[in-house]
């Protein structure tokens, strides 16, 4: 890494950290610093360029649709932003947008039309803080915060969702497991990251089998 980069990194997460201060907490600095550490390992098994990797993985979630009603493209216009403003190359710009629009779920049925080892490497760092305890807890956060049902027996999983009925659903946390959090085992990139996910997505199963039982005693 050069001087140059490092300054640019550093810029970053000054950025990232005052960009996510008020912001819901399961998206926030944290899960941004856990996300960075584990593309850093995870692409230090694989041919990677470890500069866009670390700048995609502390901008992904800089302004998560999720909390600016729906609209996509707020958070790659202000990593554009940013990164113009540390004269970062736009080949590399262009690359880390690119990471940050594609790297979301968006329902099990949606497809990608963009990839790249680097995305590959970020994505399965952000998708293992979605899995395991540090998942089940960020779950739950969310769920509150939006006032959501913990469970309810009646409402099933939609197994079936397009990408706007994913964005739009309300449904029990419960549900968010079978929706979503139990498929991204199936769905990561690289060996390191599918080594990684069997432990925390069995801990995730039984944690499910437990909350069952318990629901039903």
């Amino acid at each position: 890494m050069s001087l140059e980069e490092q300054r640019v990194l550093d810029a970053c997460v000054d950025f990232v950290k005052q960009e996510l201060e008020d912001g819901e907490k399961g998206h926030d600095w944290w899960h941004i610093q856990r996300v960075w550490h584990t593309a850093r390992m995870i692409a230090a098994t694989e041919p990677s360029d470890p500069f866009v990797v670390e700048l995609a993985s502390l901008l992904h979630d800089i302004a998560d649709s999720k909390f600016h009603g729906g609209d996509e493209e707020i958070g790659p216009k202000k990593a554009e932003i940013f990164l113009k403003s540390m004269n970062v190359q736009p080949a590399i710009i262009k690359h880390v947008v690119n990471i940050i629009r594609h790297i979301s779920f968006k329902g099990g049925n949606h497809k990608c039309d963009f990839d790249s080892p680097e995305l590959q490497v970020v994505q399965d760092a952000d998708r293992l803080d979605a899995l395991g305890a540090i998942g089940i807890a960020r779950a739950f956060h969310y769920g509150g915060f939006n006032n959501r049902l913990l469970y309810h027996p009646d409402i099933q999983p939609n197994m079936k969702m397009t990408k706007e009925e994913y964005k739009k659903s309300n449904a029990p946390t419960i549900n968010h497991f079978y929706e979503k959090l139990l498929l991204l085992k199936d769905r990561m990139n690289t060996p390191t990251g599918k080594a990684l996910a069997e432990r925390r997505h069995t801990f995730m199963e039984q944690f499910l089998t437990e909350f069952h039982n318990e629901w039903w005693e």
